[in-house]
């Protein structure tokens, strides 16, 4: 009995019963109210994030990874830019993109770009992407919580429309690639599978809605595993096959 109780606990503890590390979702929420009230009523500028992706990528040039890679996509913000003043749009969407920024490094990711109205991240499996898979999807989570419980009702104050997001999650190899010979200035980036397909979920996500795919749902803890459930597309509205045994990759959406 013992020695299973003993196997469990090294199973949770490789699979990201993290406890020491867990984030305050209480003092991360009050945090993102007084940013976000301080940047619509006070003008209030973000720091910015230590552009810590940069430097990471730089020092593995041309090396291929394994990582989970996180799209988070604001929802709507064309309509918004139609109803609102531009110069709150832009507070809103800046706040938006660094508050998700914040929350992707909380959970030990990397942001890897700001595209518009969206944010990447990713999170490098060093050895374990059992803890990665968690770390990125627990991230995906506390996005939505920040949103609704942080930054909507600030908005609401204003009578500004609620935020929404799409997420979209895929674990893969990709590559650090330079555009240039100057390993200085040259522009950095990743490249491969997972980036793509991770994209491609996000796009068929809807408002509010996670999607991680099979790859990172099979390194989730159990216990985790519970809250997903895979989609049954119809139509053929998702065409992409898995690059290991050409059936169609699985997607899940979360529950919990």
């Amino acid at each position: 009995m013992n020695e299973e109780n003993n196997e469990n606990t090294v199973v949770d503890m490789l699979l990201s019963r993290n406890v020491e590390e867990a984030v305050d979702s209480e003092s991360m929420i009050l945090e993102t109210q007084k940013r976000v009230w301080g940047a619509l009523k006070k003008g209030y500028e973000y720091s910015g994030i230590v552009d810590e992706s940069e430097a990471y990528l730089r020092k593995h040039v041309f090396s291929k990874l394994d990582m989970v890679v996180l799209y988070v996509d604001l929802v709507g913000s064309t309509t918004m830019a139609l109803e609102m003043p531009s110069e709150k749009i832009a507070i809103i969407i800046s706040s938006f993109a660094q508050e998700m920024a914040a929350v992707i490094r909380q959970h030990h990711g990397y942001v890897l770009k700001f595209v518009g109205d969206a944010v990447i991240g990713y999170f490098v499996a060093e050895g374990n992407s059992l803890l990665t898979a968690d770390n990125a999807v627990n991230c995906a989570k506390s996005m939505n919580t920040v949103i609704q419980k942080g930054i909507n009702p600030i908005l609401n104050q204003y009578d500004y429309p609620d935020l929404m997001v799409k997420i979209g999650v895929d674990f893969g190899q990709n590559i650090v690639v330079r555009y240039g010979a100057d390993e200085i200035n040259s522009h950095v980036d990743l490249m491969g599978p997972a980036m793509n397909i991770a994209a491609k979920i996000q796009n068929m996500a809807k408002p509010n809605q996670i999607l991680i795919g099979s790859d990172v749902c099979k390194r989730l803890h159990p216990n985790s595993q519970k809250d997903f459930q895979q989609i049954i597309w119809k139509n053929d509205e998702w065409k992409y096959r898995s690059r290991l045994t050409g059936d169609i990759y699985q997607v899940f959406e979360f529950n919990g």
